[in-house]
């Protein structure tokens, strides 16, 4: 159970990321810095997330 809300959750965090990032380019208030970095966390989060299989 505690392994799945993990799971769930760190999709959850890369899907915010994705989501964050394509919202605040879209407003052109993001920086290209600033949105590798939210990207590559989203992506580590689901690196996370396929590692607890």
């Amino acid at each position: 159970m505690y392994k799945q809300i993990v799971k769930i959750t760190l999709k959850a965090i890369a899907l915010a990321m994705g989501v964050a990032v394509i919202v605040l380019s879209t407003l052109k208030t993001l920086e290209l810095a600033s949105g590798v970095a939210m990207l590559g966390m989203g992506l580590a989060a689901l690196a996370l997330a396929q590692f607890q299989e």
